[in-house]
């Protein structure tokens, strides 16, 4: 990274000049070094969501929303969702470089031999309500665990932050797995070390004390792929969440917790739920698709069509290229007769006029990563309460790395976001006798 370049600042109020370095980094739009700004002019830059600022340095994930890009490490993810799997992906985005085969069984051998939580964790887990949201518990869990693991959570030791990284992306599925099954009162089922990382989760998921149980193996590449496509996405509201708690030196139990809560929000990880709920409504009401395609296009109907564009991506989702055939390949194999059929052909029709449509196709408004994610998602007959724990458990290690980035980082300090005051100016204290009553 270089600072050869630079941008001058005019103030025009006082006529001074302020030059600021310009950062370019591998690929994508260059920053301008705003560091010394409010010491040199005053001032402060303002940009509400963060929409135009670099937050940090990283190397871990790269995105060209115009192009439709995502890299992790600099790896197109479609090469990786082709040729890796879930925990390749997770060794490639913690260490920088595609594992051999040597560290590929080492780092799987750890992560397996660290989805067990402790005993007592198992009964903290049952003090829940039976019908706590399973993004709560695991909130609640992920957050406690530094009161298990305290042998892991000084930041400062780079040999305990990695012992907490693969902690946490090893007990996740286990967490996420036993939240869904204390909120439907089924007994936890404890990992089999004898599994791989997916399949092991939904044998957790689905299985019970008094049958045997089988991953059925499209359901395990299909979820698999899921966590590939959404194990990092730069620095999105949860993963900024991660940094900015991690910051202050909290330990990653917390920061992870902290994350979690964060991707809980609807506007964030609630989108693949959203398509679900949306579709069911369609069903439902039992009206024509392009009846909705129609209110869609209306401007003064606020309904929304979930699942189409993107915030980031301008041009198309590069992960719903890829998801899109896995989804439909999915779909033909089911068994007749499933009980989600009618809203799999409502999506699938949906999909085509979508795909067809000049308003759609001049918007860029193609189908996106969770409107395919959330098909699959039903497909596997996972409920929707689950849908954004699966998110979260995918994204953990996206969460870890970064973390891990940043503490690794001797520049890195807290997290301190300044604000532009818009409240009262100084006015004297009033004593209680004397205030004036307001209107109502």
């Amino acid at each position: 990274m270089t600072t050869k370049d630079t941008v001058t600042l005019t103030d025009n109020a006082t006529g001074k000049q302020i030059e600021l370095p310009v950062l370019r980094g591998e690929d994508g739009p260059a920053a301008i070094d705003v560091r010394d700004l409010y010491r040199e002019l005053g001032y402060f830059t303002y940009d509400p969501g963060f929409l135009a600022t670099a937050s940090c340095q990283s190397a871990l994930t790269y995105i060209d929303g115009n192009e439709g890009i995502l890299r992790y490490r600099g790896y197109p993810i479609e090469q990786l969702a082709q040729h890796s799997s879930y925990i390749e992906v997770c060794y490639l985005l913690l260490y920088g470089e595609l594992p051999v085969s040597a560290e590929l069984e080492t780092f799987t051998r750890h992560i397996t031999r660290h989805t067990m939580l402790h005993e007592a964790m198992r009964r903290f887990m049952s003090a829940f309500r039976h019908d706590a949201h399973p993004m709560a518990t695991m909130v609640g869990v992920v957050g406690a665990l530094s009161a298990f693991y305290s042998d892991s959570t000084d930041v400062h030791n780079a040999r305990q932050r990695e012992i907490s990284a693969h902690r946490l992306i090893a007990k996740m599925p286990t967490i996420a797995a036993w939240s869904y099954k204390h909120s439907i009162g089924e007994p936890f089922v404890y990992p089999d070390n004898e599994l791989g990382f997916t399949e092991n989760f939904l044998r957790m998921m689905f299985a019970v004390p008094t049958e045997a149980f089988e991953p059925d193996p499209r359901f395990v590449r299909a979820l698999d792929l899921i966590l590939i496509l959404h194990a990092d996405h730069e620095q999105n509201a949860s993963t900024s969440t991660v940094r900015l708690t991690g910051s202050s030196e909290a330990n990653p139990f917390a920061a992870i917790s902290a994350g979690i809560a964060s991707l809980w929000g609807p506007a964030h990880g609630g989108a693949n739920e959203a398509v679900i709920r949306m579709l069911d409504e369609i069903v439902a009401e039992g009206r024509p698709v392009q009846h909705y395609v129609d209110r869609a296009k209306d401007k003064n109907d606020r309904f929304r069509l979930m699942g189409f564009g993107h915030r980031v991506y301008k041009n198309y989702d590069p992960r719903a290229r890829i998801i899109r055939k896995v989804c439909h390949e999915l779909l033909i194999s089911l068994e007749p007769g499933n009980p989600n059929q009618a809203l799999f052909d409502v999506a699938m029709e949906l999909e085509r006029i979508a795909l067809q449509d000049e308003y759609f196709q001049e918007r860029n408004l193609y189908p996106n990563v969770d409107f395919y994610s959330g098909i699959i998602l039903s497909a596997m007959g996972i409920p929707l309460n689950m849908f954004t724990v699966i998110f979260a458990m995918a994204r953990t290690v996206g969460w870890v790395a970064h973390w891990m980035e940043m503490m690794s980082d001797p520049k890195a300090r807290i997290g301190r976001p300044r604000q532009l005051y818009v409240g009262y100016g100084a006015r004297d204290y009033v004593p209680l006798k004397a205030r004036r009553e307001r209107p109502a």
